[in-house]
């Protein structure tokens, strides 16, 4: 019988200045007892948490994302988390090479917006409409948003995967302040969920810059 147990760090990425909020993210830095995809994503479905990252390589920045339900090629919050807690220079998720700098408060990233997943960004006309939303039917992912002083480039956001997985809506969404920030070509400061943080800057080629603050919250054992 295998009685081997494996630790999973958990952060939170995207919290406040005051280490708030933020969204739950669990990593899996030995990776031995879930080397394939099926063990992995029931251990996602186990976690429950938004997404689980396992590191398949810590010095190159291989890893590999799960969602409860589904294999992701890209995703924000796992890659700026998974940065942090490895100190690394460079991610590399299945979508491509992602470099990482730290500027003391908050990890970045580089990544291009096509990478993303598909998302429907849903405007509103104020702060107000947003914080009154109610979580939808399942079935489209939606990104709605407005601004909150569009001079300053401020933004509140709630984000609701529709996907069924149990994650009725997501804290902090990178992927999609990446395709906001596209389709506005203008960086922004988000404010998502319960008070999450993300910051954002469009950069050359398509690229954007993604930032957010990371906490370790607790180390569990499975």
């Amino acid at each position: 019988m295998n009685t081997t147990a494996t630790d999973i760090d958990v952060l939170r990425v995207f919290c406040r200045g005051d280490g708030r909020h933020g969204n739950t993210l669990g990593v899996v830095r030995d990776t031995r007892e879930h080397p394939d995809e099926a063990s992995r994503q029931a251990l996602a479905k186990e976690l429950g948490f938004s997404e689980t990252v396992f590191v398949d390589d810590p010095e190159r920045g291989h890893v590999d994302i799960y969602t409860p339900g589904l294999r992701l090629p890209f995703a924000g919050h796992p890659l700026v988390g998974a940065a942090w807690l490895l100190d690394l220079e460079v991610v590399c998720p299945p979508a491509g090479e992602v470099w990482v700098r730290g500027d003391g408060e908050f990890t970045w990233i580089e990544a291009r917006a096509e990478w993303a997943p598909p998302r429907t960004l849903r405007q509103y006309g104020s702060a107000a409409e947003v914080d009154a939303l109610d979580v939808p039917e399942p079935g489209e992912w939606i990104y709605a948003w407005s601004w909150e002083d569009e001079a300053a480039g401020r933004v509140r956001a709630r984000a609701f995967p529709g996907r069924g997985d149990g994650i009725d809506e997501d804290e902090a969404t990178g992927a999609a302040a990446l395709l906001l920030t596209a389709e506005l070509g203008r960086a922004l400061n988000i404010t998502q969920g319960r008070g999450s943080q993300l910051l954002t800057a469009p950069g050359p080629d398509g690229v954007v810059e993604l930032g957010g603050r990371v906490r370790l919250e607790r180390t569990l054992t499975r």
